[in-house]
């Protein structure tokens, strides 16, 4: 089990850690397929952080030198290419290493007056020695959620589109970040209602996921259409459509994002009506 610490526990004994290496391209180190497990880290590293203890062991974030030859066998890799290729629980604490690295780069000097940060000694934050304030890491809360239609004969359709940002011609659910002041489930129905202009009922949660590109945290809901015809706001949407399980374009399943968690929930659903 992981727990989250920012110091050893007191007395600990110098023993084996593993060590999250990442560089400015955000790429993780791999090191014979394997996350580096040592004493020490294995190359010159910087601004380094512990993480916590993962069963007892020291996991270890940190920024990697430039200028140093690489190890026999090191292969760097960024996040979405090191999914499947380490344990699971291994590619969340890479992804947990990399959002850490990114705040204590961006948070090295005080935003209300300019003094220098130091770390805090026991909260996983930045604190300034002149005004006190303390600049803990930013996450950013986004929903992403799976509208379904029900459809003559039983079941239901679900509502997917080909967002802007994909290069390719590729589906998932829509998403979209909270606004402040604004609770998920307002924020559900307006991000549909401004991505597709409909509007949608019964919203309730699924799940949540960590979302380390770059300090995100996705929450999952599922909503039902109410009302209206698609028209896509074509800033943020290439094409959007009503699917059944037998007709995906190409789509997430499953796999490292709640967006497939969502889709392959509700093809699981329909294939077992």
């Amino acid at each position: 089990m992981f727990v989250p610490r920012v110091n050893l526990p007191e007395h600990m004994p110098s023993v084996e850690g593993r060590w999250f290496l990442i560089d400015d391209r955000q790429q993780v180190l791999v090191l014979d397929g394997r996350i580096p497990l040592g004493a020490d880290a294995p190359i010159g590293v910087e601004a380094v952080h512990l993480l916590g203890l993962d069963d007892g062991t020291p996991v270890w974030a940190a920024r990697a030198k430039a200028g140093f030859d690489d190890p026999d066998d090191a292969e760097w890799m960024n996040l979405r290419a090191l999914y499947g290729r380490i344990p699971e629980q291994e590619w969340a604490l890479a992804g947990r290493a990399s959002q850490v690295l990114l705040w204590s780069r961006d948070h090295q000097y005080c935003g209300r007056c300019g003094t220098k940060n130091e770390p805090h000694s026991i909260d996983r934050a930045m604190e300034c020695p002149t005004c006190k304030l303390q600049s803990y890491p930013r996450i950013s809360p986004a929903v992403i959620m799976l509208v379904e239609r029900e459809v003559a004969g039983g079941g239901t359709e679900a509502l997917l589109a080909w967002g802007a940002q994909f290069p390719g011609r590729f589906y998932s659910a829509l998403a979209g970040f909270v606004e402040p002041g604004e609770s998920l489930e307002e924020c559900v129905a307006r991000e549909v209602r401004e991505e597709v202009g409909i509007e949608v009922t019964d919203i309730h949660y699924f799940g949540s996921q960590p979302w380390p590109f770059p300090h995100s945290m996705m929450i999952g809901f599922q909503a039902k259409y109410a009302s209206g015809d698609l028209v896509i706001q074509e800033t943020e949407i290439v094409e959007a459509g009503w699917y059944t399980p037998d007709d995906l374009p190409p789509v997430p399943k499953g796999g490292m994002s709640i967006a497939g968690w969502l889709i392959e929930d509700w093809i699981k659903r329909m294939a077992g009506r």
